[in-house]
């Protein structure tokens, strides 16, 4: 075995990989090809790279070259969007837990993947790690722009997409993201219902990931719309009927209010929304679990003041070769 390589040793004494590195990819070859260039960074923990194709129009695997690696990719000519790929990665992947990345990131260092790996072996509770948005030369973004402001570790109510650390177990036995969301917004829903399990979320503000996006790809006016309507889902999903009954018409207003303050023209687009929700209530409704009012206390109270989180020692030897 190479040298500084993580496995875990299950009951019966065999190996298992403990990473899983996940990619999300459709039509953006250079930003694959940057991401995968810096997988290097993290050879010593031998992970397992994997990468969904959402039906990009030339097949991800042809266009990235040598860079692939002994990367596996998986391909979806039917074009189910990135909430569905990430599930797919998850259910596919070997690793106790998986690093699932957009394909506009790239790894800065192996010591923000591990210290999060660490995390997660010191301590059970933990189901999720958010890492630090930075620029492609390591500076960290704004903290307004970051899962938290806290300076410090914290438990936080959700990580932000673009890069998590995820406990494989638990992300199967929560079913992963609810792939009604297509686009946007799932990280909080998912998180939320990892609070109602009685799990947890940390932040480490000092693991940063770069975040290289291209904003001429973002559709304003999509992104608008999606971020509402799952909203909208996450409250029929989630909430208490009595909270329910305020909750979705605060969630069509909050629509309004964004689009007025981000200036974006969508006239249809409260006519959208309201088909779209009410053509999801059958289908949303069969699968509606809410959630306590502690979890929603608990979700509220992070939100405002997140929670130093003490990062615990690991025992002596509990990584081989680290």
């Amino acid at each position: 075995m190479e040298k500084g390589t993580i496995v875990h040793q299950d009951a019966r004494g065999m190996g298992r990989r403990v990473l899983t590195v996940g990619i999300t990819t459709r039509n953006r070859p250079e930003a694959l090809r940057a991401c995968l260039a810096s997988m290097p960074l993290i050879a010593s923990l031998d992970p397992e790279i994997l990468v969904f194709d959402d039906a990009s129009d030339i097949p991800a695997s042809d266009q990235v070259g040598a860079l692939a690696g002994g990367a596996r990719f998986i391909r979806d000519p039917s074009a189910p969007g990135y909430i569905a790929g990430r599930n797919r990665l998850v259910a596919q992947s070997e690793g106790e837990f998986v690093l699932l990345l957009d394909d506009d990131t790239r790894l800065l260092s192996l010591e923000s993947v591990t210290s999060a790996i660490d995390v997660m072996r010191a301590d059970s509770r933990v189901a999720a790690v958010a890492f630090a948005q930075a620029e492609a030369d390591g500076r960290p973004w704004p903290e307004r722009m970051q899962p938290s402001p806290a300076p410090l570790p914290s438990v936080v109510p959700s990580f932000i997409g673009f890069a998590h650390l995820v406990r494989r177990a638990v992300f199967l036995e929560l079913s992963g993201y609810r792939e009604s969301f297509e686009f946007y917004g799932e990280e909080k829903e998912f998180c939320l219902r990892l609070i109602q399990a009685g799990y947890q979320t940390v932040y480490l503000p000092a693991a940063l990931v770069a975040h290289v996006p291209d904003a001429a790809t973002r559709d304003r006016r999509r992104y608008l719309r999606c971020v509402a309507r799952n909203d909208c889902l996450n409250t029929l999903y989630n909430d208490p009927l009595t909270r329910l009954a305020w909750m979705l018409p605060a969630r069509f207003a909050l629509y309004f209010r964004m689009r007025r303050s981000w200036k974006i023209a969508d006239p249809w687009g409260g006519a959208w929304l309201a088909r779209d929700v009410l053509s999801r209530i059958p289908g949303v409704w069969k699968e509606r679990r809410p959630v306590s009012r502690a979890t929603l206390a608990r979700w509220r109270a992070l939100r405002i003041r997140p929670t130093v989180y003490e990062i615990p020692r690991l025992r002596a030897g509990s990584i081989p070769g680290r």
